[in-house]
């Protein structure tokens, strides 16, 4: 009699490859499709920062600014 210890199947050795390759392909489309979806999330927030700075005040963008003015007088 074989211990429990002796032998550990994995899931591939369970599964017959016809459902094996499908899940496999299943897992690659879904880190594609989290990748796109990361990717258009950037992008998204690119634009809603781009649309903010264009929308400052130029008192904002003064405010916002790290040069001394004060010295160019």
């Amino acid at each position: 009699m074989m211990n429990k210890d002796d032998y550990k199947a994995t899931i591939k050795e369970t599964l017959n490859s016809d459902v094996l390759s499908r899940l496999q392909q299943k897992k690659k489309e879904l880190k594609e499709m989290e990748e796109q979806e990361r990717k258009r999330e950037e992008l998204r927030k690119r634009e809603e920062r781009k649309k903010r700075e264009r929308s400052k005040t130029f008192e904002q963008l003064l405010d916002e600014s790290d040069l001394d003015w004060t010295k160019f007088k």
